[in-house]
């Protein structure tokens, strides 16, 4: 399989696979039902959405959206709404979950809920988005942007787990370049992002972290550029061609993915990672492109 370079080559990917469904939870959101009516058009997938149902089809109409295109399933409390969509995943139902206008701490505490026992004991719940650029020539994968505010060296173990062997593998890129971003190259005890940036290169030398070539501590321009790399004579496993980025701290990762957006005409999606399914989950203020990028991502790990 050739390297999916592009969100729309991802879209194509899509949809020769089997249609899977997607649950929203509170979904009387505009973006979200933009982004799901685009999703069930385009036979991304099949929809259902949880919340206040005259609300939602109130909002359809008002939109020219045709409610009567997903199950409506009427719930308007918002803690419980997240509660419903994850049993309708355990039932069956639904394949994936995607926060609809429910608060991210009531949407992740359905995900994290002890009588569901989904996330297993010592597993990682991060954040990942893929990033399409154009001064960029293929995808970027990132973490974690919006989650763990201080990843530890095992989260970023896990975060880079799951980055390689699930997204990257089902986007078709092999043996994938993993920057661990720092402020520079030099290991330093004064920097500690920069002690575990080199533990993890480490690691994955000796066969700890497979499937994947990692340096670091990586300065950004020297992760994605081999222009930089020549000119700072940096010999690097990544040579300027990150396929992933691990950010040392969610302030880094979060300033970088909407630096991205805002400036660089990015365009994006992203998930939660480390439970059974995926879960769309992206910014309130990002648009319903990303929206329906998201839950394109989302369809291609079922």
């Amino acid at each position: 399989m050739k390297p999916i370079r592009t969100l729309e080559e991802m879209e194509v990917l899509v949809k020769a696979k089997e249609t899977p469904t997607v649950v929203v939870a509170y979904a009387q959101e505009e973006d979200v039902l933009k982004a799901v009516d685009r999703a069930v058009s385009e036979n991304i997938v099949k929809a259902v959405l949880v919340g206040d149902e005259p609300l939602i089809r109130d909002m359809c109409k008002n939109l020219d959206i045709d409610a009567d295109s997903f199950d409506i399933v009427h719930e308007v409390d918002e803690r419980k709404s997240g509660l419903v969509s994850v049993q309708l995943i355990l039932d069956g139902k639904a394949d994936f979950l995607m926060k609809g206008l429910i608060s991210t701490p009531y949407f992740l505490k359905a995900i994290l809920n002890k009588d569901f026992n989904l996330v297993k004991k010592g597993a990682v719940l991060s954040h990942t988005t893929v990033l399409e650029m154009p001064a960029y020539d293929k995808l970027l994968i990132v973490s974690d942007v919006a989650m763990i505010p201080d990843p530890d060296l095992n989260q970023k173990v896990a975060m880079i787990n799951y980055n390689v062997k699930v997204i990257a593998a089902r986007l078709g890129i092999e043996n994938p370049r993993v920057a661990i971003v720092t402020a520079n190259e030099k290991v330093s005890e004064k920097m500690p992002a920069t002690i575990d940036a080199a533990l993890l290169a480490k690691m994955n030398d000796r066969g700890q972290i497979k499937g994947c070539r990692i340096d670091g501590p990586l300065a950004m321009d020297v992760a994605i550029s081999q222009r930089a790399c020549k000119i700072k004579k940096l010999e690097s496993k990544v040579d300027g061609q990150a396929d992933i980025l691990i950010f040392p701290n969610i302030e880094t990762g979060n300033v970088f993915y909407k630096t991205c957006t805002y400036f660089a005409d990015a365009k994006l999606a992203a998930i939660v990672t480390g439970a059974p399914f995926p879960a769309v989950l992206v910014s309130r203020a990002d648009d319903d492109d990303s929206k329906y990028y998201s839950i394109v991502l989302a369809a291609a790990l079922i």
